[in-house]
C-alpha cells in the first residue's frame, strides 16, 4: 500500500471518529452559515422554487437568466452547457436529486441534458465545495432538485394534477402534464413534457438552422413512508433531444453534428437528426422521524447519457451511492458519510476501433461540520478521502488517492455587516476520455494520465438591514492539472478564473429587484482561455444580471431579467457587448383560481448576439450561433 494510500484510509477512519463521543440529539436553530444570505457572500447561489417559476424556463440556460456568475451556452438543448465563473460544469460534481451525472460523450454537445418542467431548486457552489458535495468537485457544485408529489399537493389534496400548454412566436409547441396523489405512506408521481418548434429567428429576422426544438421529458416517481418513518423512494426519468442538427464533414470524411455553431467556414452543412438523450434510475431511503443521534440516508443511482451526432456516437454511464447520516452534536451538525461511483465511457461509432472503453472507479468518505460557535461566529469546514482506479482501453490501470478539505466562516462584525471568507483544497482525481472519441480511427497510444487538483479562495462582505442586501467578494480558482480528454496524450493545462461578484436586493411587501455582478478573468495554462476549450472553460469579462418581479394585485403578477455583456478585449479577438431583456405578465383567472395566463415577451429589444459563453465566438474559422430574436410566448397553466 502507497504512503498516499495509507493516509486516505487514516482521514477515512477519523471522519467517523467523533461520531463516537455524541450521545443525544441537540434541536438546532439554523446554522448561521448556511443562511442564503451568507452562502450567496460565499459563492453559493440557490435559484428558488418561485425564481424558476418566475423564470418559466423550457431550457437549462433558461434558468440562470439573471445569475451573472452563471453562464450558459446557446442553441438547442442538445448544446447548451453551463459555466460557473467561466470554468465548465465537467469540471464541478453535478447531482440531480444527489445523483451523480456524468459528462458529455461529444464535446459539441452539453454534459447533462435536463428539462426544467419539474425543476424545484438549483444550487451552484462556484468554487468552495463542501465535502458532502461529493467527488470530482474541482471548480463547486451544481445540484438540481426536483419536484415530487408532495411539493405539488395543495394542503388537505390527496391526489392533483397539473396541465401546460404554451406557444411562441418562433412555431414551438410545449405541452405538459403532471399527476401526482397521496395515499396513506403511498405517494406517486407521473410527469411528461414535450417540446416542438421550428429554426428560430435571430435579432436581424434571419433563421438560425438547426436550432428547432425537439425534447420529450418522461419522469416517473414513487415513494413509500411506513408508519415508523422509514421512507423509500424511486424514481425513473428519461429525457431526449432529437432534432435536425448542423453537421459537417470530420474524421474518415463523414459527417459529425456540431449543434453548438452555425457553421464552419469552408464546411458545407447538411442537417440530419442527431440525438442526445439521458436515462435515470434513482432510490433511496431515510428515517424521517430518527431515535437517536443518527438521521440516516441512502441512495443508489445509475444514469446513462448517449450522444449519436452523426459519426460521433457515444455512452456515458455512471452507477453510484452514498451512505450518510447526520448527526447533531457540540452545538453543531455532522453530515458524515461514504460514496462510490463506477463511470463508463464508451464509443460507439463506425471508426472506434477495438474496445473503445474506459472505466474510472472511485471509493470515498466524507465529513462536512456545521456549526454556530459563538454568537457572532459561524463555521462550516470538513474533509474527505478518495480513492481512484481509472482503466483506460488498452487495459493498463492506473491508481491513485487525495484527500480534500474546505472551510468557511461567517462572522457578525455588527448587527447589519458580516465578513464571509472560505477557502478549499480539493482533489479531483482522473478524468474519463471523450467516449466517441475513444481509440478514434485506431487504437489509442496513450500518454499517462495524472490526478488533477484544485484550490479556490473567496473573501466577501455582506449588509443587511431592512428591505436591503448588498454584497461583495472576492474570489480565486486554480484547477492543476486538467488532462486533455480529447486525445490519447493526456496532455496537461490548468485553469483559473479570478475576480469579483458583487450584488444587490431590495424585498418589499409585493415584490423583489435584484441586481448582480460579476468581473471573471479565465485563463488556460497562463493564457486568456478561447472559446472552443472543451472541458475547460469560456472567456466572461464583465456581465450584470438584472431581475424583479412586482405583484400588482393578488391576481397579477409583472416581472423580467435582463443580461448586459460588456466588451470582452482579455481575448485574442474582441467579444461584442450586448443587452437582453425578458418581461412577463402573469395573470390568475377570477372565475378559474386555478388557472394561470402568462405573456413572455423574449429579447424585448430584438438584439442580434452571440451569448458570451457561446462555442467560437471571436473565431475565424467558426460560425457562432446567434441567440433567438424578439420572441412572444402564451402559456396557459391549470392545476386541478
Amino acid at each position: 500500500m502507497t504512503l498516499k494510500a495509507k493516509a486516505v484510509l487514516l482521514a477515512s477512519a477519523s471522519i467517523w471518529a467523533p461520531l463516537a463521543q455524541a450521545q443525544d440529539i441537540i434541536q438546532l436553530d439554523t446554522i448561521r452559515v448556511e443562511s442564503e444570505a451568507a452562502q450567496d457572500v460565499l459563492g453559493n447561489t440557490a435559484v428558488t422554487e418561485e425564481e424558476i417559476e418566475a423564470r418559466n424556463p423550457a431550457t437549462v440556460a433558461d434558468v440562470f437568466d439573471g445569475e451573472s456568475e452563471i453562464t450558459t451556452s446557446g442553441g438547442a438543448a442538445i448544446a447548451q452547457k453551463v459555466f460557473v465563473h467561466g470554468i465548465e460544469e465537467s469540471l464541478l460534481s453535478v447531482t440531480i436529486d444527489g445523483a451523480r451525472q456524468n459528462k458529455s460523450a461529444f464535446h459539441h454537445t452539453g454534459n447533462v441534458l435536463i428539462d426544467p418542467f419539474l425543476l424545484k431548486r438549483v444550487e451552484v457552489s462556484s468554487g468552495i465545495a463542501p465535502a458532502d458535495a461529493g467527488p470530482g468537485a474541482l471548480a463547486g457544485l451544481i445540484a438540481y432538485e426536483t419536484k415530487d408529489a408532495r411539493d405539488m399537493l395543495d394542503f388537505g389534496q390527496t391526489v392533483g394534477g397539473r396541465a401546460t400548454i404554451g406557444y411562441d412566436s418562433n412555431n414551438t409547441l410545449r405541452t405538459g402534464a403532471t399527476v401526482y396523489g397521496v395515499q396513506g405512506g403511498f405517494e406517486f408521481l407521473l410527469s411528461g413534457v414535450r417540446t416542438k418548434g421550428d429554426d428560430y429567428k435571430d435579432g436581424s429576422g434571419t433563421t438560425v438552422r438547426g436550432t428547432g426544438a425537439e425534447v420529450t421529458s418522461l419522469t416517473a416517481k414513487g415513494a413509500v413512508t411506513t408508519e415508523g418513518g422509514h421512507r423509500f423512494e424511486f424514481s425513473a426519468e428519461r429525457t431526449r433531444d432529437s432534432g435536425e442538427r448542423a453537421m459537417q464533414t470530420g474524421p474518415g470524411g463523414l459527417y459529425y453534428a456540431r449543434p453548438d455553431f452555425t457553421g464552419v467556414v469552408g464546411r458545407p452543412s447538411v442537417y440530419r437528426e442527431a440525438v442526445a438523450q439521458r436515462t435515470a434510475f434513482t432510490f433511496g431511503w431515510t428515517d424521517e422521524t430518527p431515535d437517536g443521534i443518527w438521521t440516516p440516508k441512502v441512495q443508489l443511482a445509475y444514469n446513462e447519457q448517449l450522444v449519436e451526432a452523426g459519426a460521433a456516437i457515444g455512452t456515458n454511464t455512471s452507477f453510484s451511492g452514498t451512505l450518510g447520516a447526520e448527526v447533531q452534536f457540540a452545538g453543531g451538525v455532522l453530515n458524515t458519510g461514504i460514496d462510490f461511483f463506477r463511470d463508463t465511457a464508451r464509443g460507439q461509432g463506425p471508426l472506434n476501433a477495438g474496445r473503445a472503453r474506459e472505466q474510472l472507479d472511485s471509493i470515498g468518505a466524507f465529513a462536512q461540520m456545521r456549526q454556530d460557535v459563538g454568537p457572532r461566529v459561524s463555521l462550516s469546514y470538513g474533509v474527505r478521502a478518495d480513492l481512484q482506479r481509472l482503466t483506460l482501453a488498452d487495459g493498463s490501470e492506473h491508481d491513485d488517492a487525495g484527500i480534500s478539505v474546505n472551510a468557511a466562516a461567517d462572522i457578525a462584525l455588527t448587527d447589519t455587516l458580516s465578513f464571509n471568507v472560505g477557502g478549499a483544497y480539493s482533489w479531483g482525481g482522473y478524468e474519463l476520455s471523450e467516449a466517441s472519441l475513444i481509440n478514434l480511427g485506431g487504437a489509442w497510444a496513450y500518454g499517462t494520465p495524472s490526478a488533477s487538483d484544485a484550490l479556490n479562495g473567496r473573501a466577501g462582505l455582506r449588509f443587511q438591514s431592512g428591505p436591503w442586501t448588498a454584497s461583495a467578494a472576492v474570489f480565486y480558482s486554480e484547477i492543476r492539472d486538467v488532462n486533455d480528454v480529447l486525445t490519447a496524450g493526456r496532455t496537461r493545462a490548468d485553469v483559473t478564473s479570478r475576480g469579483v461578484d458583487a450584488s444587490l436586493r431590495y424585498d418589499g411587501a409585493q415584490g423583489y429587484a435584484q441586481v448582480n455582478y460579476t468581473y471573471a478573468d479565465v485563463e488556460l495554462s497562463g493564457a486568456p482561455i478561447g472559446t472552443t476549450a472543451y472541458y475547460y472553460g469560456r472567456p466572461v469579462g464583465h456581465v450584470i444580471g438584472l431581475s424583479a418581479g412586482w405583484n400588482v394585485t393578488p391576481a397579477l403578477m409583472v416581472g423580467g431579467t435582463a443580461e448586459i455583456a460588456l466588451d470582452n478585449d482579455d481575448t485574442p479577438t474582441t467579444l461584442p457587448g450586448y443587452e437582453v431583456l425578458n418581461l412577463y405578465a402573469a395573470y390568475t383567472l377570477p372565475q378559474l383560481s386555478n388557472t394561470e395566463v402568462r405573456l413572455d415577451v423574449r429579447n424585448v429589444f430584438d438584439t442580434t448576439y452571440v451569448s458570451r459563453a457561446s462555442d467560437g465566438a471571436g473565431q475565424a474559422n467558426i460560425i457562432p450561433l446567434n441567440e433567438p430574436g424578439r420572441t412572444f410566448a402564451l402559456t396557459v397553466t391549470t392545476r386541478f
